[in-house]
Formats: C-alpha cells, structure tokens, sequence
C-alpha cells in the first residue's frame, strides 16, 4: 500500500496518518494484518464520522430506488458507486478522498476524484501541499541552452492512480526560454507534450511563476524562465473496465514524449529544439480481496 509506505515521510512533516472505512472493526483488522497496514484503520460502520464531513455517497442508494433504471442514475452509479451496478452492501459508504486536518481540527486540504475508482497517490497530494517528497529519480541530460531532469511521484502504480511527472529545468547562464504568455506576443513557449497512451491520462502542464524579461531593443518585456525551474504534469492510470482487463497483460507503461523549447540570450533566439523524454511505472496487480477505500 503506497500510503503506508509514504507513512516516514507524512510523519517527517508532521502529518499523522488515519483512515477512515464503512467496513466492519474485523474486515479491518484482517485487511491490515494481510497487507501490513500499521497507521490506524477507524470503523464507521453507521457512517456518523461520513455523515459528519459531508462524503457520504447517496448515489449508491439512488441506485437502488424507484429511478435505478433512468440512465442517468444508471450513469451516476457507474461513476461514484461501482461499474457493476448498486448493491446493499455499498450503501452508506462514502465518496473515497483525503483530507488534511489541522491540530484545531480544521481541514485545511481535500482531494477527491470525479470517479470512484482514482486515487491521489499520498506523494501526489504532498507535492501539491508543497511538502518535501522523495521523487523517483529518471533521466538527466543535456542540451545546448538546458540541462534537463526526469522523475515522478510513484515509481508503482495500479489502476485509478493519480501521479505526478516532473521535468527540473536550468537554463544555463544568460540563457532564457519563453512562459506562458510570451505566445501573446509572438513567442514559443517551453512545453511538454506527452504521446496518447490508451492506458493513461494526462492533464494539462502546471507551469511555475514566471518573471519579466525586458528586451530593451523592442521595448518588450516578456514572461521567461531564467533560474531553475519544474514542469509538473499529473497522469492518472485507467480504471475502466477495459483499462483493467488491458493492464492486466501489462508489467509496466512507459510514458513517452518530448519537450519543446526555442532558448535565447540577450542577443539572439537560437531555433527551436524538441528534447524527447519518458517515464517508467510499474503497474501493480489489484488487491482484490481489499477492503472498501476509506476516506483519509
């Protein structure tokens, strides 16, 4: 379980671990005697702590009642409950997610996915929190204006897990490339573009603060990144019926695709470069005898 081996590193930032499931005290204790869960596992078997945080999923009881066969209850149940259909057993469960609660009490944090079967990896969440992580080192290389770095959040992944992808970028001295914005005025911007791959997928680049470049011969001051810099991108595994029964032929997904950049210095734009990169994740074999995902 990756958030129990992402536990050291929690407690390193001063964030305690605690999960929260509608399974039964003896389902729980058998589920962390079997995988070696030892942060605590709470029972909420009448769903009052689900209730209380405002999770607790109704479409699974929608599914069951008099409109169960309306196709966009049908839709729903798909989405939040379960792609083979609403049964009793998942009534009163909650909609999975983490969140982060202060020492008052107070969540500071959440993270939740649109369907059920996704999940925030605990390194994922840590990176969006800003904390320190221990990324899975990749690739380093070098180009004539850059040097380039790979890594990602999970080395491991399964099906529904939500990682993150980064590229660490130094320009090299007096050399800038082009931030978002800089297209507005005519410029190329530095991009990762990463090739389809039916078994995952990607969202849109997270691109850092930039900082104002004056071009004094145009008068222009343009949006550019001078000092080190990281390209975050999030890439969630299938989950899908089809994705399950594809990724269970699969070992590991290797993640393709380039970075496109045009460097300059304070005299000239050099022509445009395309930089390939990639990503190995090993996908994992589901548990299937696992509990419920509990809300944590």
């Amino acid at each position: 379980m990756e958030l129990q081996e992402q536990r050291e590193a929690l407690e390193a930032q001063g964030l305690n671990v605690v999960a929260i499931s509608f399974d039964s005290e003896e389902v729980l204790a058998s589920f962390a005697e079997r995988v070696g869960i030892t942060y605590p596992l709470l029972s909420d078997e009448h769903s009052a702590a689900i209730r209380a945080f405002g999770i607790l999923n109704t479409v699974a009881e929608e599914g069951l009642g008099a409109n169960a066969d309306d196709p966009s209850v049908k839709a729903d149940v798909a989405r939040y409950v379960s792609v083979f259909g609403a049964n009793r057993i998942l009534v009163g469960t909650p909609f999975p997610g983490t969140f982060v609660v202060d020492n008052e009490g107070r969540v500071t944090s959440r993270f939740f996915e649109e369907f059920y079967r996704e999940r925030n990896t605990a390194a994922t969440i840590m990176l969006r929190l800003s904390l320190e992580t221990n990324p899975v080192s990749g690739t380093r290389g070098e180009t004539p204006h850059l040097v380039i770095t790979s890594s990602q959040t999970n080395a491991e992944v399964s099906a529904g897990s939500r990682i993150a992808l980064m590229l660490d970028i130094e320009p090299n001295p007096n050399i800038h490339v082009y931030a978002p914005g800089a297209d507005d005025l005519g410029y190329y911007v530095i991009a990762l573009r990463l090739a389809d791959n039916p078994l995952v997928q990607t969202e849109p680049s997270a691109y850092p603060a930039s900082e104002i470049y004056h071009f004094e011969p145009l008068d222009e001051r343009v949006p550019v990144y001078q000092r080190p810099f990281r390209l975050t991108q999030e890439a969630v595994v299938g989950a899908s019926p089809e994705a399950l029964e594809a990724l269970a032929d699969v070992d590991v997904i290797t993640l393709t695709g380039q970075l496109d950049y045009q460097a300059c210095d304070d005299a000239v734009c050099f022509e445009p470069v395309s930089v390939p990169v990639s990503w190995t994740l090993t996908v994992m074999p589901p548990d299937r005898q696992q509990a419920n995902q509990p809300a944590r």
